[in-house]
């Protein structure tokens, strides 16, 4: 059986954010992209990342890491084109370990459950945390080419509702995989901002 691959969603604009929040230096100086893309990669063999075709240096950083770079030219079409990117680019994968490059504070121990939940046969499988569904999603083999059919700003969300059975929510002692970063000041509101990659991993 193939290996579940990790995508990485890393093609937003960052508009809200006011400058490349992906590249914002977390508590180690760790860029808060590349401490997402090092938490999700701990957790698979093999990682798709998309990213958009001006960020060079997001692209490279992400490349040292190990994962396979794709650029999403549309990215007006939103985040379900960039998820229909990378799973077209990897339709050799034995299921899809979706994360978003905004959501640092994700325990890899978190993320490892939701990829061994989707090896056992999950359909559909997410974290839930105090009664809400966090990230990463993962998703089997035989929503491929459902996947690889999306377009626009919800991604895959349309699936979740249209399949709601399909979906196991697995319990995460974990708020990480609730939160995500759009604005500055959300670093320090969240107080996670002083925490380190070695703190998450204890």
């Amino acid at each position: 059986m193939s290996a579940t691959v990790g995508v990485l969603l890393a093609a937003g604009s960052s508009r809200r954010f006011g400058a490349n929040k992906l590249l914002q230096p977390m508590a180690d100086g760790e860029p808060m992209g590349v401490m997402a893309a090092r938490h999700l990669l701990a957790a698979v063999s093999r990682g798709v990342a998309v990213v958009r075709p001006d960020d060079t240096e997001l692209s490279a950083a992400l490349s040292e890491l190990g994962y396979r770079v794709v650029e999403n030219p549309q990215l007006e079409t939103g985040m379900g084109e960039s998820l229909a990117v990378a799973v077209s680019a990897s339709l050799d994968a034995g299921g899809w370990l979706v994360a978003l490059a905004d959501m640092p504070w994700i325990r890899p121990q978190t993320i490892a459950q939701v990829a061994e939940r989707l090896e056992q046969g999950a359909s559909i499988v997410a974290p839930i945390h105090n009664g809400e569904r966090g990230h990463p999603v993962g998703f089997a083999i035989r929503w491929g080419e459902r996947l690889v059919d999306l377009s626009g700003d919800r991604g895959a969300k349309q699936l979740l509702i249209d399949y709601p059975n399909d979906l196991e929510l697995l319990p995460a002692d974990d708020p990480g995989i609730l939160l995500d970063v759009d604005f500055p000041e959300q670093l320090s509101e969240t107080g996670f901002e002083s925490i380190s990659a070695n703190d998450l991993l204890g």
